[in-house]
């Protein structure tokens, strides 16, 4: 091994032991999520002044920075929250019983099979308008273009 060869392998060594210092003194990054399975029998309901609460997941993921998906039962006569508005764009899916849901200003009735679409920073709120529980499932997704910011409440 030349003088030349001797420089760049103890550089190499140097910036190698820089590296392995560093990854020993910043936390560990958050797993991304591949592809996975949620077996509706292995959710447990939590119970909360609602209604319940199957949490799914909230995870990075390939492309996102964050998902999250839960499943949530509202009983008859209740709204999940009040109005509100967050960066976040979410997905809800009417499992189960009639709802309503403020989209755009207007309260819209929906049932079984209904997808709702709530845009970022947009006010939005849901009602249980049935005489049964409802059962939806919500998606929520974070990306880099998700503007800064939280939720935030809007009305009674």
């Amino acid at each position: 091994m030349n003088r030349r060869e001797m420089l760049a392998a103890l550089a190499a060594t140097a910036a190698a032991g820089e590296a392995l210092a560093f990854a020993h003194t910043t936390p560990a990054a958050t797993p991304v999520m591949g592809s996975k399975v949620f077996d509706w029998n292995a959710m447990v309901a939590k119970p909360n002044a609602t209604g319940s609460v199957r949490s799914v997941c909230s995870a990075p993921t390939a492309t996102l920075e964050n998902l999250e998906i839960h499943v949530s039962t509202l009983n008859p006569g209740l709204r999940s929250h009040p109005p509100h508005k967050h960066p976040n764009e979410e997905l809800i899916i009417v499992r189960q019983g009639t709802v309503e849901t403020l989209s755009n200003g207007e309260w819209i009735r929906v049932g079984p099979g209904s997808v709702i679409f709530n845009a970022s920073n947009q006010v939005h709120c849901f009602r249980n308008v049935g005489a049964d529980p409802a059962i939806y499932h919500v998606v929520n997704f974070k990306t880099a273009a998700t503007p800064e910011g939280k939720t935030e409440i809007v009305g009674n």
